[in-house]
């Protein structure tokens, strides 16, 4: 999966913003190609469907991450592609978001307006730059609680948490570990039935 910043020439006819220059409004306007879009400081990205491990971890912990919070009611579980605006208009599709209840009012039938509770992004070799560089300085500054790090080839979940306008690592967790929330009581995940080999 490639995060790449893409030239407006390889998109259909039409007058589009230059580097830099692209909004949440120009952002609606692109076609729906099957490719995944997103907007960071101005500039467009977008990288082609997941591959099939990717998705298999999203799965996993989707599901068990939903499976705690409607058992709980603790909220809304939302995975790509599903539009998150940020702060300053910033359009972006995390691969996985939670809100909780008492922030429901976050989420239109568009997008979701704020920053989630908890997102997570499941890394492969060609969007590791763009989830461990960009889209973490983002969800920081955006002040998003809690981000996870999915590593399908390293078997690793990273979470970090938000303390005082900046990330630390809460932990690093591997094979025949289990990855526990900081943010959601109760949440915690076997490494090994996230990733599957």
């Amino acid at each position: 999966m490639v995060w790449k910043a893409i030239s407006t020439a390889a998109l259909p006819l039409r007058r589009w913003p230059g580097p830099g220059e692209w909004t949440y409004e120009d952002y609606r306007q692109l076609p729906d190609d099957g490719y995944r879009y997103e907007i960071i400081e101005g500039e467009l990205y977008m990288t082609p469907a997941p591959n099939i491990g990717h998705q298999r971890s999203s799965r996993n912990l989707e599901y068990a991450l939903w499976h705690v919070v409607k058992k709980n009611t603790l909220g809304e579980v939302l995975d790509a592609p599903c539009d998150l605006i940020l702060p300053g208009g910033t359009p972006v599709q995390p691969d996985i978001m939670f809100i909780a209840t008492e922030r429901l009012g976050i989420i239109t039938e568009q997008a979701v307006q704020g920053a989630p509770d908890l997102i997570v992004e499941i890394v492969s070799p060609a969007s590791r730059d763009h989830d461990r560089r960009r889209k973490f300085g983002l969800y920081e500054q955006a002040g998003v609680p809690e981000y996870w790090l999915v590593d399908p080839d390293q078997r690793t979940i990273e979470i970090f948490v938000l303390g005082q306008g900046q990330y630390t690592l809460s932990g690093t967790f591997g094979a025949g570990t289990m990855a526990v929330s900081q943010r959601l009581a109760g949440f915690s995940v076997a490494v090994d039935e996230i990733i599957p080999l």
